[in-house]
């Protein structure tokens, strides 16, 4: 979805809208997944990474510009335990029982008009 919205800043407000954003890459180079007895299964991804086109808009009282915009996220670090419990009728359900995500660098292109 389109992120749009204000924010203040000094002396006045910046409107802002991030429009068609798309995932280009996402690279796992390294990715385990592990039962946990009695609880469930980790799912653990090291070294991500993952680059996002989107188009960009800002304006304020002085001045606005628009352009692309580029950003590659990388050394992103997730781990997540998910629960698997059966249900009243004997049926597996999968739930997300805890997720920790960290990510190390993040490099943004943005071209505009000015």
């Amino acid at each position: 979805p389109d992120l749009s919205g204000y924010e203040k800043f000094g002396l006045g407000n910046v409107k802002y809208n991030i429009s068609r954003i798309h995932v280009t890459t996402v690279e796992f180079p390294s990715a385990s997944i592990s039962l946990i007895p009695g609880t469930g299964i980790k799912l653990v991804i090291e070294n991500a990474s993952l680059t996002v086109d989107m188009n960009w808009n800002i304006r304020t009282w002085m001045f606005k510009d628009s352009g692309r915009s580029t950003v590659y996220i990388s050394k992103v670090f997730v781990t997540a335990i998910f629960s698997i419990p059966l249900d009243n009728t004997g049926h597996t359900s999968i739930s997300l029982t805890s997720c920790r995500t960290t990510s190390g660098d993040i490099d943004i292109k943005l071209n505009g008009k000015s």
